[in-house]
């Protein structure tokens, strides 16, 4: 965890790198049942880019904490390791770490390695996809970095836009079958500040004078795989085992939030040869 200043001069707090491994897919009603029906995932205004986003789970918090301890105090004990708790996640509190959904009631998470694998056998012929840099989009209260998955096959088309490197310093890379994510803006609000305790090489969030609270503008991460008219296609159990119920986020994109037992009934009309419960998608903490 560091404090300075972003490249638009504001103070924030982010973290040197986090490992992600898994994308996630909100949609509301209208869109899961084409995604159903189509077995897999396409743009349904007939465009060429299916938007996907990074979705930190609570391992990746663990591992980014225990990568932020070993470099900060590399000969602690035994002892100090498993006195250690759990403290990154307080300050994970911008909508980029939410449970909760604006774009609809309904939410697919699929590992990185599996999405990429279906990509390149349905979409590259096998072949590697190419990763770019698309764009930066900034609204009042975020700021949007998106990366363009396309297939070798269109280079061409993509040709203006750089390859996504494995800069360090860049805000997000990709290597190892996972997206190393620098975020700048972690938090909405600042309750907490990090406390380093080095006589005995622990760390843990403090909180901090309410009078101290400050607003900041917070990142996040798009992944949009170019798949033209096609479907990105997945074994319908495959979709259900991946798909968990959203509560609805403030302000809301989707028209319509469906509450949890309306839901779990249109899960069970879609799949009805699964009787697996909906799961709800659960906190980081």
């Amino acid at each position: 965890m560091e404090t300075g200043k972003n490249s638009r001069g504001y103070e924030e707090r982010y973290w040197e790198e986090l490992h992600v491994t898994h994308l996630k897919h909100d949609t509301d009603r209208d869109g899961l049942c084409g995604i159903r029906d189509d077995s897999g995932f396409k743009n349904p205004h007939e465009r060429s880019l299916v938007w996907w986003s990074l979705a930190v789970k609570p391992d990746d918090i663990t591992s980014a904490e225990r990568r932020l301890l070993e470099t900060t105090y590399p000969d602690r004990t035994e002892e100090q390791v498993q006195m250690q708790q759990s403290f990154l996640g307080k300050f994970a509190t911008s909508p980029a770490f939410s449970e909760l959904s604006r774009l609809g009631s309904y939410r697919f998470t699929f590992p990185l390695e599996e999405l990429l694998e279906a990509y390149s056998q349905q979409c590259c012929s096998g072949a590697q996809p190419v990763m770019r840099v698309y764009e930066t989009v900034l609204y009042r209260q975020q700021v949007m970095y998106v990366i363009l998955v396309h297939s070798p096959a269109n280079q061409e088309l993509f040709s203006d836009r750089p390859l996504l490197t494995d800069d360090p310093n860049s805000v997000c890379s990709y290597k190892d079958g996972c997206f190393i994510w620098r975020p700048e803006a972690i938090c909405e609000t600042h309750s907490y500040e990090l406390v380093k305790r080095s006589d005995e090489k622990q760390m843990e969030a403090g909180m901090v004078e309410p009078s101290r609270k400050e607003f900041y503008v917070w990142d996040h991460v798009a992944v949009a795989l170019h798949v033209d008219r096609q479907v990105l296609k997945f074994d319908p159990a495959r979709l259900r085992q991946n798909l968990k119920y959203c509560r609805g986020a403030h302000p809301p994109i989707a028209k319509k939030f469906e509450d949890f037992p309306q839901a779990e009934e249109i899960v069970r009309k879609l799949w009805p040869d699964n009787s697996s419960p909906l799961e709800r998608a659960e906190p980081l903490n």
